[in-house]
């Protein structure tokens, strides 16, 4: 028997139909008690669906992005939204952009940015 290079198989198998060529492989399966599912890769035809469906956001942060002239206002704000003393509140309103609350609820998160948008504070919900 003469053995074939890779290129001759590959040749032979040019010339097949899909329908030998299935065959064949059904007949190499049986023959080797193998399985080729893992080694032959089928690339879609159209646009990729996302793996996991987008779900709709249900918490949110709210952001600190700046403190505005009525800075002692905002420090106050912040003070009644969270559990801060008035050092770590004053700390948070001068290091923004920083979260003042974080994991919350959307209406949770509108409240808090028009309280601090009221105290003239400028705020981000994400």
């Amino acid at each position: 028997m003469v053995a074939l290079t890779q290129e001759e198989l590959l040749a032979e198998f040019e010339t097949m139909t899909l329908i030998q060529l299935s065959e064949f492989v059904k007949a190499f399966e049986e023959k080797f008690d193998v399985t080729a599912a893992a080694a032959v890769a089928v690339a879609p035809a159209g646009p990729v669906a996302p793996a996991e469906a987008v779900e709709e956001q249900d918490e949110f942060d709210v952001i600190l992005t700046g403190a505005g002239e009525k800075k002692i206002q905002v420090i106050k704000v912040v003070r009644e939204l969270t559990s801060l003393g008035l050092k770590e509140a004053k700390d948070l309103v001068d290091g923004a952009p920083k979260a003042v609350l974080e994991k919350v609820t959307k209406e949770a998160a509108e409240k808090a940015k028009e309280s601090l948008a009221g105290a003239g504070a400028s705020v981000e919900v994400k």
